[in-house]
């Protein structure tokens, strides 16, 4: 347990770089006192029964870098996966319903889904499928243009594939997207 708590400090001091705060978003700077964000990543951890196929479907199959790993004992085993940006999307029960309608002809998601952002959402699906997912629901273009899929993955999780088909500039611009402080 001590090692990883060291490890996570030493991965911190490595990638960790100076923001300051402009307009609600954290951007790079050069400056030597700046503001730290302050969370500094998003970790989602998922318990895996079948460890082996989790990793092989996520790191290899979905692509995701694998930043470390840790071993202690004969059955104690963790890899940590790159995935680029994280974000966290809070959803009431209406926009979940109408998401679970766009994406999965209105199956129930879980209450918590995991979401890709890829470059190719129809060949990432078909990959993910042939490395063992299911696919609930095939690609679709949403009304915010981006092409989404449904799948139940490794480690009993439901995972949305997205691709987005335009800048968020562009959708900023569409009625309805903005932030909840430009909506009062």
């Amino acid at each position: 347990m001590g090692r990883h708590r060291r490890d996570d400090a030493v991965l911190a001091r490595r990638t960790r770089r100076r923001l300051t705060r402009h307009d609600s978003v954290w951007n790079d700077a050069d400056m030597t006192d700046a503001a730290q964000p302050p969370v500094l990543q998003l970790r989602v951890v998922i318990e895996a029964e079948d460890y082996e196929q989790a990793v092989a479907f996520y790191r290899d199959a979905l692509g995701m870098p694998e930043l470390m790993a840790y071993a202690e004992g004969d059955d104690d085993r963790v890899a940590i996966l790159e995935a680029g940006r994280a974000t966290l999307e809070i959803a009431n029960p209406t926009h979940k319903r109408v998401i679970d309608e766009l994406e999965a002809e209105g199956r129930p998601s879980q209450r918590i889904r995991l979401a890709f952002e890829v470059t190719d959402g129809a060949g990432t699906t078909r990959r993910l499928a042939e490395a063992g997912a299911a696919v609930v629901a095939e690609p679709v273009e949403t009304p915010w243009r981006s092409l989404n899929s449904r799948l139940d993955a490794p480690a009993g999780l439901q995972i949305t594939v997205f691709e987005e088909l335009e800048g968020s500039e562009e959708r900023a611009l569409r009625d309805g997207f903005g932030t909840e402080a430009e909506r009062d």
